[in-house]
């Protein structure tokens, strides 16, 4: 399962880099810096931090199965809320809608904080794989 994982988080990361610099590759295009706070959150949160987190699950055993998936969903969960929250709120595509665009932006923000505090735990449930 853990071996799941890791590939779920890395190929996850690698859509967001996708958005990410297709977006990043937009705004230079456009001479526009609108994006620019959600397009830094999708790089950070979204291609930096997934695929840190899978990186860290193919190098060490986690002993705790639940508490890792729980980790990883609320991860992907947190980063899509947070982002697609920043979007519909910085930028406003359908119009000024705060009834969508906050409890995404601050729902996906709280879950993704949540995905942090348990990844700080299971950081200390882990044991180094031995042929490394």
């Amino acid at each position: 399962m853990q071996a799941k994982w890791a590939l779920r988080l890395i190929r996850v990361s690698a859509i967001f880099g996708l958005i990410g610099t297709v977006m990043g590759s937009h705004m230079a295009g456009a001479g526009s810096y609108a994006f620019r706070p959600v397009h830094a959150h999708i790089l950070l949160v979204g291609w930096l931090s997934m695929f840190a987190w899978g990186i860290f699950y193919k190098n060490y055993k986690v002993n705790a199965n639940k508490l890792l998936s729980t980790q990883g969903w609320t991860g992907i969960i947190g980063a899509i809320g947070l982002t697609a929250g920043m979007w519909l709120d910085f930028l406003e595509p359908f119009g000024e809608n705060k009834l969508l665009s906050l409890p995404l932006y601050i729902g996906g923000g709280t879950i993704l904080l949540l995905s942090f505090v348990l990844f700080a735990i299971i950081t200390f449930k882990v044991q180094p794989n031995e042929d490394k």
